[in-house]
């Protein structure tokens, strides 16, 4: 009678294990820092708002770094995971002779994202109009001040001695700065630009992302370490931002606007449609995560411009495409839907 207690109570403990592991598994949590927010970042939220991180079984705990020193500091400490900064700042920690680098391995946006926005638009824009008059930019060594200072170079135009500077103001701060009256023209990421339109402070007259060209602007990164020890994580979640990208690539900017409103609840619609809009316009959002060489030389071109880069650091000192081509070689369009 013993016996066949305790065989009847082995076959309910192997029961009991089996029925475990056909359970869903406990999913990865993975703490990501990005260095603001902003519908610059669509594709991101996207991913966690059509559950694409979930459908891979990663927990995704986001959270905002402003600043890319400090998200930059944040992913050295271990505080975070993985960053969305800057391509610009693995170049820097590779110059200090880091001995875990950074490595780039998932490009999110493909230009920069900042708008020349003036206080009054007269008439047709040249950029010859800046001469003789305030721009408010953005803070220096930043990728939206190195590609302005690129543009306006391109443009004929001599920073130091053609316009008054102003670099000096947080990257929070500087709206608030052109709100107040200060600087004839500002450089602005959306949806500020469109906000600012929207209240009739002027109107945006031209793009520096356009100007500057494509490039690796917004990319995904992590120390050696971490992808070394964690590679099936990051790959997990680069596909996640492939299809991300291919969702935002296939709809509409209404829909794309509705997917990512929870992440910006204190903005209007309307407002987020109109940015959301300006992007896809000029092809803003990356289609897949892998980084080009083209772009990584155009990128090195903008930080070497901008008197930032104390050498042409290779793109596979720093880059690993491996989870992004693979991704992209097996996510097909159909699902991202």
């Amino acid at each position: 009678m013993k016996n066949k207690i305790l065989a009847l109570m082995i076959v309910i403990l192997c029961f009991s294990v089996l029925a475990g592991c056909g359970g869903e598994s406990a999913a990865v949590k993975v703490k990501v820092g990005e260095v603001t927010r902003s519908v610059f970042y669509a594709p991101e939220y996207v991913a966690l708002s059509q559950n694409f991180f979930k459908d891979e079984g990663l927990e995704v705990e986001l959270q905002t770094i402003p600043g890319g020193d400090k998200t930059m500091t944040a992913l050295l400490s271990g505080a975070i995971d993985v960053a969305l900064v800057g391509s610009e700042t693995s170049i820097y920690v590779y110059q200090q002779g880091a001995d875990d680098p950074v490595i780039n391995f998932a490009q999110l946006t493909q230009r920069d994202g900042t708008f020349l926005f003036a206080r009054k638009a007269e008439g047709e824009f040249s950029w010859d109009q800046l001469k003789g008059a305030t721009f408010l930019g953005q803070r220096k060594g930043g990728m939206p001040q190195m590609a302005g200072a690129f543009t306006l170079q391109n443009k004929g135009i001599d920073a130091g001695k053609d316009l008054t500077l102003i670099q000096n103001i947080d990257f929070a701060n500087i709206a608030g700065a052109f709100a107040s009256g200060t600087g004839d023209y500002v450089q602005l990421f959306e949806p500020q630009a469109s906000i600012f339109e929207s209240e009739g402070r002027g109107s945006v007259v031209a793009s520096f992302g356009v100007e500057s060209g494509y490039l690796p602007y917004t990319v995904f990164m992590s120390k050696k370490s971490y992808i070394n020890k964690n590679s099936d994580t990051v790959q997990k979640f680069t596909n996640a931002i492939q299809r991300a990208q291919l969702w935002v690539k296939e709809h509409s900017p209404e829909e794309i606007a509705d997917a990512v409103l929870p992440y910006f609840d204190k903005t209007d619609r309307n407002i987020v449609i109109s940015a959301i809009k300006r992007y896809k316009e000029q092809d803003t959002y990356a289609v897949n995560p892998v980084i080009d060489d083209k772009e990584w030389n155009n990128l090195l071109d903008v930080i070497e411009n901008a008197g930032e880069l104390q050498e042409r650091v290779p793109a596979g000192k720093i880059v690993d495409n491996s989870f992004a081509e693979k991704a992209e070689a097996s996510i097909k369009s159909g699902a991202a839907k």
